[in-house]
C-alpha cells in the first residue's frame, strides 16, 4: 500500500534561532520513499543534514527571527502488514550479547534503572524468558498509565510515570524499555509515523508516535506499550537510549510552538 505521510510545524522566535531536526524517514525505510522527504522552511533557509551517533538522519538551521514554518511531505511504499509477532524469539545472556547493543542495557536519561530495578524484578522476574517476559511488561505497562494529552510532561521520567501512572505514548516506551533494560533485555525508544489503518472510525488527529524495540533471538522487534496491539503502517523516523536523543525538534534559544500537524494516511488504490 502507499502511504502519505509528513509533517508542519509553526514557530515564533524572538531572535534568529540555532535548531535541530529529527524529522525524515529512518534510512532503513529511504528506499521505499516515492521521492526524498526533502526538509521544507518558509522563509527558506540554508540546511545541513548530517548522521547523530545513532544512526538517525538530522537537519541543522538557523531559523530567523518572526514567524518561521518547517515540514515535510512524501509518499511510502508499506507492505501493509501487521507488525510482525515471533512468539518463540530468545532471550541473550548478557555475556553472549553483540557489543553494539549493551549500550541498551543502561540507564539513561529518561529510563532510571536504578530506581525501577527492585520493581522490574518483583513484577516480572517469574515469567517466561524471552517473547513472553516483554509482552507481559507492555501488557502491565498498558493497563497502569492512563494516556492523555493533558497528562504530557516533557521532564516526565520512567520512574515518575509508574508512580503518577498516566503520560503519553512516549512515557509508555519510557517505563516498558527501564523495565527491559533492569531484566537484562536491550532495549530502546523509537519515534515516527503511525497510521490508523486496519482500525475502526473515528480517527483521532495523526500524530507522531513512540514505541519501543527489544533485542532478543539475534535481531530489534518491535512493541508498542501504548496500543499494545501489532498496526499496521509503521513508519521509522528515529530510535535512541531514549526521547532524549532523539527530539523532533530542539531549539537553542526561546521560542514557541505556534501549530502543529502530522499526516500519516493510506492513499486508496486507484
Amino acid at each position: 500500500m502507499r502511504i502519505h505521510l509528513g509533517c508542519e510545524l509553526n514557530f515564533e522566535f524572538p531572535q534568529a534561532t540555532p535548531m535541530i531536526l529529527t524529522l525524515n524517514v529512518h534510512s532503513s525505510r529511504v528506499s521505499e520513499l516515492e521521492r526524498p522527504d526533502y526538509l521544507i522552511t518558509t522563509p527558506p533557509v540554508p540546511v545541513e543534514g548530517y548522521r547523530d551517533s545513532f544512526g538517525n538522519w538530522c537537519s541543522r538551521l538557523v531559523a530567523p527571527g518572526g514567524h518561521f514554518n518547517l515540514g515535510t511531505d512524501a509518499f511510502i511504499r508499506d507492505l501493509g502488514m501487521p507488525d510482525p509477532i515471533d512468539l518463540g524469539a530468545m532471550q541473550h545472556q548478557v555475556q553472549h550479547l553483540p557489543a553494539e547493543v549493551i549500550l541498551f542495557l543502561l540507564g539513561s536519561r529518561y529510563c532510571e534503572t536504578d530506581r525501577l530495578s527492585d520493581e522490574a524484578w518483583r513484577l516480572f522476574g517469574n515469567t517466561p524468558l524471552g517473547w513472553p517476559r516483554v509482552q507481559a511488561i507492555c501488557d502491565f505497562v498498558h493497563r497502569h498509565v492512563t494516556f492523555g494529552y493533558e497528562h504530557s510532561r516533557a521532564t516526565r521520567t520512567a520512574s515518575e510515570t509508574y508512580a503518577e501512572r498516566s503520560g503519553v505514548c512516549r512515557d509508555y516506551a519510557h517505563l516498558a524499555v527501564t523495565f527491559c533494560r533492569c531484566l537484562n533485555i536491550p532495549a530502546r525508544y523509537c519515534t515516527g509515523y503511525l497510521t490508523d489503518v486496519g482500525l475502526p472510525p473515528p480517527y483521532p488527529p495523526n500524530d507522531f508516535a513512540a514505541w519501543i524495540e527489544v533485542y532478543l533471538g539475534g535481531r530489534w522487534h518491535t512493541f508498542d506499550p501504548r496500543n499494545n496491539t501489532p498496526r499496521i503502517g509503521r513508519i521509522l523516523i528515529a530510535q535512541g537510549r531514549d526521547a532524549a536523543d532523539v527530539p523532533l525538534t530542539y531549539t537553542f534559544g526561546p521560542g514557541t510552538l505556534s501549530g502543529f500537524r502530522v499526516w500519516a494516511d493510506e492513499v486508496p488504490a486507484e
